[in-house]
């Protein structure tokens, strides 16, 4: 295979979006947990909420951080690395950046010192708006990414103007029903993230039986959250899952392993796709199963790859392996959250300790299904940046050599581990100390002695 520009871009851009994406998905689910953990405190008056609280906040405040610094990179590798999409894109792409901007990053500006800093400053009811409108410009974010890369996932509302392409129909770029089901898809994979963290920390000090009420808390809420939202995330998936079937059967067919048309088409379970010859290797599969997953029909004719052109058809062996793993961790997180929720009910759960271990364990698998997501999502769509209208090839910067992508990817790569690193060592200490430390922070009325950043200082020093 040649080490070209084209290869060593895609990949740079894989691995820093890929790094990325891990602590938004987090943000995004911490977020929303805060919000509720202090609507609570607030109405309850209950210590272990406000515990829970300042605990996570200071997880929260690492991830943000290394998240934000993560993904300046990636607004500069569209002009180093990918300069004709840019050119060609930017009346439609940059605005929604803007958006970004003038929404998500306007609400947490504004809001998140008074989360990390005014607690003893203002009064309750404006500390909860303060958390919510965190919470709300992270969600934010989310919405202007999802509607730009669902743009180019599925581009409407432009005409191709003096060789650009010129959005004529802002209503229909953003209120794309392309938008409405794999933004919703991606914010519960977030909530989910934040559930399945919270609930394995609540389980990790459980099993260990350290900060006990704030475990309790940790691990039920976590579970509960989890059980409600995974069927709704089902739902949304197969949404997203319509939509790719309708507009996209070249990589419909390639996250199937459907190399032939079928009537009616069998489910592939597993197999190992084999491009040169076509077929795959010890295939496992249900016959009429791929129909009633496509259509709700157990009759209808299914696409293969083979009636595309070669040229047009995206890598198989990626999105196929891909979505079953992403749809493992889906089973998997739904049985230890139905599981976990029923024991919690019977008032169980801390004496089942395979369980606990399970729900411990749980922890990587949202952060594997969102990735494994994005991977059947993303190379499914090539050989098209912009699907069907800009090939990937023809986006690339035309200047940039294979010398200067290959160093650059080297720096990235060295640079994020070193970040992802200390910010994996620093939560983990965080974690390790656990909310019991936070009341050693803390006067006895109740309010914060020393900003939350210095104590998050100290407990990292130690």
């Amino acid at each position: 295979m040649e080490v070209s520009a084209l290869m060593l871009s895609r990949i740079q851009f894989a691995f820093t979006v890929s790094f990325h994406i891990i602590f938004p998905s987090l943000t995004i689910g911490l977020a929303a947990w805060l919000t509720l953990l202090e609507g609570m405190y607030q109405f309850t008056r209950k210590e272990v909420y406000r515990r829970v609280f300042d605990f996570w906040l200071k997880i929260f405040a690492v991830a943000f951080g290394v998240g934000v610094v993560s993904g300046v990179v990636l607004g500069f590798e569209f002009g180093t690395n990918w300069s004709e999409l840019s050119r060609l894109s930017g009346p439609v792409q940059g605005p929604l950046l803007t958006y970004e901007t003038f929404t998500a990053f306007m609400l947490e500006a504004s809001f998140f010192g008074v989360l990390l800093f005014g607690r003893s400053r203002v009064k309750p009811g404006f500390y909860l708006f303060s958390v919510a409108m965190v919470a709300l410009g992270t969600t934010f974010s989310a919405f202007w990414i999802m509607v730009n890369n669902s743009w180019m996932q599925h581009p409407v509302g432009y005409d191709f103007i003096d060789a650009r392409f010129v959005p004529t129909d802002w209503a229909e770029i953003i209120f794309s029903p392309v938008v409405w089901v794999r933004f919703p898809h991606m914010l519960l994979a977030s909530y989910l993230t934040g559930a399945f963290c919270v609930a394995a920390t609540g389980a990790w000090y459980t099993l260990r039986k350290l900060c006990e009420p704030e475990a309790k808390v940790m691990l039920r809420m976590g579970l509960a959250l989890a059980t409600v939202l995974i069927p709704a995330q089902l739902v949304f998936g197969h949404l997203v899952g319509d939509y790719v079937h309708d507009d996209q059967p070249a990589k419909f067919a390639a996250i199937e392993g459907r190399w032939h048309d079928e009537q009616p088409a069998a489910e592939v379970l597993i197999g190992w796709p084999d491009e040169e010859k076509e077929t795959n290797h010890y295939e496992v599969s249900i016959p009429i199963l791929g129909s009633l997953i496509a259509t709700m029909t157990t009759d209808s004719k299914e696409v293969g790859l083979t009636s595309f052109p070669k040229e047009q058809r995206p890598p198989v062996l990626i999105p196929f392996l891909a979505f079953r793993v992403m749809v493992g961790c889906g089973i998997a997180m739904l049985l230890i959250a139905w599981l976990g929720s029923w024991f919690s009910f019977r008032n169980s759960i801390e004496e089942k300790k395979t369980l606990l271990w399970a729900t411990y364990l749980s922890f990587p698998l949202p952060f594997v299904a969102i990735l494994t997501g994005w991977f059947a999502a993303e190379v499914g769509r090539q050989p098209w940046t912009v699907w069907g209208v800009l090939r990937t090839a023809d986006a690339l910067t035309p200047t940039l050599t294979a010398r200067a992508a290959g160093a650059s990817l080297f720096v990235f790569v060295v640079t994020y581990l070193i970040v992802f690193s200390f910010g994996t060592y620093y939560v983990y200490k965080l974690l390790r100390n656990g909310p019991a430390s936070i009341d050693q922070d803390r006067e006895p009325s109740g309010t914060s002695n020393r900003p939350l950043a210095v104590a998050a200082a100290e407990s990292f020093r130690d």
